[in-house]
């Protein structure tokens, strides 16, 4: 199991949540609910989001590892381990490895992460959550599929979205990228 399905199941037992209370409580399915708890993949961040809300927690509840009330401060040679999201709930069509910036901070309203983008993408599992994202391009070329249209960005390039409409975020000509990516999502 992975740490944040650990921590849902952990969330649930404290709270006594159901499988079917944490479903109606997400507005996902029962079965999409057993297939992200009883996954060894992470699932893409609207479920989560959702998960997270339902459970009266920040989405970053399930990153968290430590308690630190300060400031967190990330050195250039540290070394963090990745999560990867997948793109769907049924399929493991992982494209993006995220290093949190501040899993170490308690209580707070955004995820910044840096994200390398593995692989392009053909753009037909977009996602959509409450929030906003806000993306930075650091090397490569990205496609940001919104709505019906698409956005390539460039190295400084950077683009801020409501994140309630559907998105998918790519490397351009299947090239690797990263970029700076902060996520925020109303508790």
């Amino acid at each position: 199991m992975n740490v944040v399905t650990e921590k849902i199941k952990m969330l649930c037992a404290d709270k006594n949540i159901s499988v079917e209370e944490l479903a109606e409580g997400s507005g996902l399915t029962t079965e999409q609910v057993n297939l992200i708890i009883g996954s060894e993949k992470i699932p893409s961040l609207a479920p989560l989001i959702k998960i997270a809300r339902a459970l009266g927690v920040r989405l970053g509840t399930f990153l968290d590892d430590s308690e630190d009330l300060g400031p967190v401060i990330n050195r250039k040679h540290d070394s963090s381990q990745s999560v990867t999201f997948s793109s769907q709930l049924t399929e493991n069509n992982s494209h993006m490895d995220f290093f949190s910036l501040a899993a170490r901070k308690t209580g707070r309203h955004m995820e910044p992460f840096i994200i390398n983008i593995k692989a392009a993408d053909d753009g037909k599992n977009t996602s959509s959550h409450e929030g906003e994202e806000f993306l930075y391009v650091l090397e490569g070329t990205i496609v940001v599929h919104y709505g019906a249209e698409k956005y390539e960005l460039n190295e400084g390039d950077s683009i801020y979205y409501d994140s309630i409409v559907n998105h998918l975020v790519a490397s351009a000509n299947g090239s690797p990228a990263k970029i700076l990516g902060i996520v925020y999502s109303p508790m």
